[in-house]
């Protein structure tokens, strides 16, 4: 199972943008909802590896938050409410969360699972997607936020709603890696998938 807990840096610097980031998190699938924790934490547990991802690259979109992704048990059933939530991918979590902090200018991102090795690995990749993330452009989130993945034939009204051309959105798309991350977010998946349970990993 997986827990996410987040925390800001510095409100001072950004603001509180708790409230907005908790709305874009409501998105994801999750068995515990995200929620605040206290006066400095958001915290969730995503239904699976892939709305983990999905929760991991959501949150890198708010600059000054740091992101903790912890591998491992939860106590069942999985409390909708996170001040009951128990087990060990919450100690991962918060563990990974205290690290984050000290991540420099590096993606502000980690994962601790039992698995150290394969937690690591998941960590690199989630990294490298932050590292896209972190580059966009607002020009370019505005063409993205419009675009479904795996739709074709959509840069034409995405062209006309933002009222810019077709080749502006291409390049956009090009510019912003994209496809190239939604081709990498599945490897971040699998990977903590392993993570949660090396056994299922193929000829292990």
């Amino acid at each position: 199972m997986y827990v996410v807990t987040l925390k800001q840096r510095d409100r001072r610097e950004a603001g509180d943008t708790s409230e907005a980031l908790l709305h874009s998190l409501s998105e994801i699938s999750a068995l515990t909802p995200f929620q605040p924790s206290g006066s400095a934490l958001l915290i969730g547990a995503p239904e699976t590896a892939e709305e983990t991802v999905n929760a991991v690259l959501t949150a890198l979109r708010f600059p000054g938050w740091v992101l903790g992704v912890g591998v491992g048990s939860l106590y069942e059933p999985v409390p909708a409410d996170a001040q009951y939530l128990q087990g060990t991918a919450l100690g991962y979590a918060l563990t990974a969360t205290e690290r984050a902090e000290h991540t420099g200018d590096r993606v502000p991102v980690r994962v601790i699972g039992i698995n150290t090795e394969l937690a690591a690995e998941a960590e690199a990749v989630l990294r490298l997607l932050g590292q896209i993330i972190s580059k966009r452009s607002v020009a370019e989130w505005a063409v993205l936020d419009l675009l479904t993945p795996g739709v074709r034939g959509q840069q034409k009204y995405v062209a006309a709603e933002l009222g810019i051309s077709s080749q502006a959105v291409s390049r956009a798309v090009v510019r912003s890696s994209w496809v190239e991350e939604l081709a990498a977010r599945p490897a971040a998946a699998r990977l903590l998938k392993w993570a949660d349970a090396p056994g299922s990993i193929p000829g292990i």
